[in-house]
């Protein structure tokens, strides 16, 4: 199971590590933490150090409730960063977490290597065709509204029924269009309640059956600090058993903020499987 990341052949048969990088000012844990260049470099420069295979790029809060971000503040925020990036660490593979057309297209022709929708193309029609366009691996992800109403969209008669048609739609959607590497995002925390959080993680193995990798991301969530009563920024520890847990269940990427104990898990995780 491989994904073409500008002629990098990616093998997520072993599982990897998307480190985050908020360039917003309003992120649910890291917003406002990475304003200069100098910043920005420090962190990305941390991450790849300590394993990661992707740097995910958001210039776009969407935890709940988020205030609304022009396209053109997002290319101004975004844009900038991806050649600060590339610059610095030109073998680095730079991940947009946008659900903007323009913005993935500005995004790729600067060096991009892949895409990182919320919205699986629902919050722009043109999304699927552009990145048919580029040939970039496109990161699918579960939602309904958008990160202003998704809170208030959480009736499911049978969540992983509806998510499993949800992403089998759009991956017909996107094979006709020509889109070769596709990963699923189920979307923790977005139109979902805390339970249904749950019951999708408890589920995770389910949605192998669309035979495609999965990239679980749960760092940091509320899904975690809200049950255990504290906070993001006390919030790691839950990550890490999370994020094992969905190892276990077959995630192929865990999307993170903090990298170094993601590799762990990773690390432990394959010399168990791989010991068998």
């Amino acid at each position: 199971m491989t994904i073409n990341c500008k002629g990098n052949l990616i093998d997520l048969t072993t599982p990897k590590v998307m480190g985050i990088l908020n360039v917003t000012p309003n992120s649910f844990y890291d917003g406002g933490k990475y304003k200069t260049e100098t910043e920005i470099l420090y962190q990305a420069e941390v991450m790849l150090d300590e394993g990661a295979t992707f740097i995910d790029v958001g210039a776009y809060s969407s935890k709940p409730n988020a205030e609304f971000v022009s396209e053109t503040e997002e290319l101004e925020r975004i844009v900038p960063v991806i050649n600060l990036l590339l610059k610095q660490f030109p073998e680095a593979i730079v991940s947009i977490d946008t659900f903007r057309s323009e913005v993935a297209k500005a995004a790729i022709e600067n060096g991009a290597a892949l895409i990182n929708d919320i919205s699986a193309g629902n919050l722009d029609e043109r999304m699927m065709e552009t990145i048919a366009h580029y040939k970039v691996p496109y990161v699918m992800m579960h939602m309904r509204g958008n990160p202003e109403t998704m809170q208030s969209l959480t009736h499911y008669n049978n969540i992983i029924k509806e998510m499993i048609l949800y992403f089998s739609e759009k991956v017909a959607k996107a094979r006709s269009l020509g889109i070769n590497d596709l990963i699923l995002d189920p979307g923790f925390g977005f139109a979902k309640t805390i339970e249904q959080n749950y019951e999708v993680l408890q589920k995770l193995e389910l949605f192998q059956m669309l035979e495609l990798p999965i990239l679980a991301g749960v760092s940091r969530k509320s899904m975690i600090y809200k049950l255990l009563n504290t906070n993001a920024q006390e919030a790691l520890n839950g990550t890490i058993v999370l994020n094992t847990v969905a190892l276990t269940k077959g995630a192929a990427i865990l999307r993170v903020h903090d990298v170094k104990e993601a590799m762990e898990c990773v690390t432990l995780f394959n010399k168990i499987h791989l010991s068998k």
